[in-house]
């Protein structure tokens, strides 16, 4: 499974805007595009949909600009994921929807598929705005001192 490059931009802004002042400060697309390396169109694209998710809020004129609708440790990874690319869903049999698939009739594992889509989204709904905008924790242990030498 991999996030689509507009997803992976979004949970980069949206990162970036927690860092500004805790989401408090106003922001525009422009900012954050600078700062990111995000094209301005698709920051621009993204700012739009992260405000029709609710994640964002936006205010035109003087002044105006947006800012994280909630605090970042209340939106998720899942959530801005779903607010770009819809539903979370690892095979699109268990999204209602019609679709072409040749072994449906016969597929054992459709029936389950529910199961791992929740645990897939469990995960990233597991890991917030908030963790993603700190800096990053050194995921190595540091090298030792060879034999005889102090530390």
């Amino acid at each position: 499974m991999r996030l689509s490059s507009l997803a992976d931009y979004a949970v980069v802004m949206m990162s970036a805007a927690a860092r500004h002042c805790g989401g408090a400060a106003r922001l525009n697309a422009t900012l954050l595009a600078e700062e990111t390396g995000v094209p301005l169109p698709t920051a621009q694209k993204l700012v739009s949909r992260l405000s029709s998710a609710g994640l964002i809020e936006s205010a035109r004129g003087t002044g105006g600009g947006f800012r994280l609708a909630r605090p970042a440790a209340a939106i998720s990874l899942a959530d801005i994921i779903e607010a770009v690319e819809g539903p979370i869903q690892m095979t699109s049999c268990v999204e209602g929807s019609r679709h072409d698939c040749a072994i449906e009739g016969n597929c054992q594992v459709r029936p389950h598929w529910g199961v791992v889509n929740e645990a897939v989204r469990g995960a990233l709904a597991g890991v917030s705005l908030a963790r993603l905008s700190r800096a990053p924790i050194p995921t190595h242990d540091p090298i030792p001192a060879p034999l005889g030498e102090q530390v």
